[in-house]
């Protein structure tokens, strides 16, 4: 749907620069489209270089009417709040975009379609991401593992931790090197930015696995896949990765891990075990004791965001002495050395 010629304006209200804007950081940092505009009046007249990591002179502004006015044809709404559920204060933002002849992309849970589907002109459109495509998937049989590509899942120590960057990095990196890599997305950022994927955290459980598994072998002309990941093995609220390993046959993993974290993010009580002790854990459930494909950790992607020069540079030493494994921060220092890993 999204023509990627066709200017957007992210919609982040209030969140710009921290975590839940993730999705709207995703798109300015590799979406295909121009970008006019982030509307945050809580940030307008500054820009996205001032309240994050990526180096954009994309200004931020107050209001729609002020992204309208700088070509925005097109409103992403580039944040999640809790639960993926739309706030109400919304509402007029979307109206007035509908009405003005604007297209939606929406990542959240609730649908947006249903709601404007009488008011949409010819040629306007809305993309709700998290809404499955197609039939429903069929159930998984490990087909996957009958093919003869490379299946590269990245899992990590946490929820938002880095994932999704981190494959597309190493996508990138491989493709540099002059392989046939592939980036599959399972989340409504990566779909934004690929035009394509599945809404993992969206389908039905018994058919997460089988809508993993036709992904893959929908793409079992490639040389390697890259398969985002979701969720974590270690977080109680997450049921994501086992679908992603039973799906995809993984044959390599990538942990991504944030530099210093010692419990997840949002639950203190949950700490984060021995880094050796995490890529076990994963390499055996992947394998199903001998079951399943023996898939392999190969490498950490090592979220340093937080830290100096200095700081990333001794987090990463400690992280390879731990695990006896190559570590990257696929951001800072680019993702040959994941890249490599995955090669060898």
């Amino acid at each position: 749907m999204l023509d990627p010629t066709r200017p957007i304006a992210l919609f982040t209200e209030g969140t710009i620069g921290k975590i839940n804007a993730k999705m709207a950081e995703g798109i300015l940092r590799y979406g295909r489209n121009p970008v006019a505009a982030v509307i945050d009046s809580t940030q307008a007249g500054k820009h996205v270089r001032d309240l994050t990591s990526i180096v954009s002179d994309v200004p931020i502004v107050a209001t729609l009417t002020d992204a309208q006015a700088l070509g925005a044809e097109v409103l992403v709404l580039g944040t999640a709040p809790s639960g993926g559920r739309l706030p109400q204060g919304w509402v007029s933002v979307l109206d007035q975009a509908i009405a003005d002849g604007m297209s939606l992309v929406n990542g959240m849970h609730d649908q947006l379609q249903p709601r404007y589907a009488d008011r949409l002109r010819a040629g306007q459109w809305v993309w709700d991401l998290r809404v499955p495509r197609g039939d429903a998937p069929p159930i998984s049989m490990a087909r996957a593992a009958l093919l003869n590509n490379t299946r590269v899942l990245m899992v990590g120590t946490d929820m938002a931790i880095g994932k999704m960057t981190a494959g597309l990095e190493l996508t990138r990196s491989l493709q540099q090197m002059g392989r046939d890599a592939a980036f599959l997305a399972t989340g409504q950022t990566g779909i934004a930015i690929m035009g394509r994927g599945i809404p993992l955290d969206a389908i039905r459980v018994d058919h997460a696995g089988g809508a993993v598994e036709r992904m893959v072998l929908d793409a079992a002309d490639h040389e390697i896949l890259v398969v985002e990941g979701q969720g974590s093995l270690l977080h109680p609220g997450s049921t994501a990765t086992l679908p992603l390993m039973r799906g995809s046959a993984c044959t390599h993993m990538i942990l991504c891990h944030r530099a210093g974290m010692l419990t997840l993010d949002e639950l203190e009580h949950v700490r984060i075990p021995p880094l050796r002790d995490v890529i076990a854990l994963n390499e055996a459930v992947a394998r199903a004791a001998g079951a399943l494909t023996p898939a392999k950790v190969v490498a950490i992607a090592l979220n340093t965001a937080r830290l100096s020069d200095s700081e990333a540079e001794a987090a990463q030493k400690a992280v390879e002495d731990e695990t006896g494994l190559p570590a990257a921060d696929p951001v800072r220092h680019g993702a040959g050395k994941l890249a490599k890993a995955v090669l060898e």
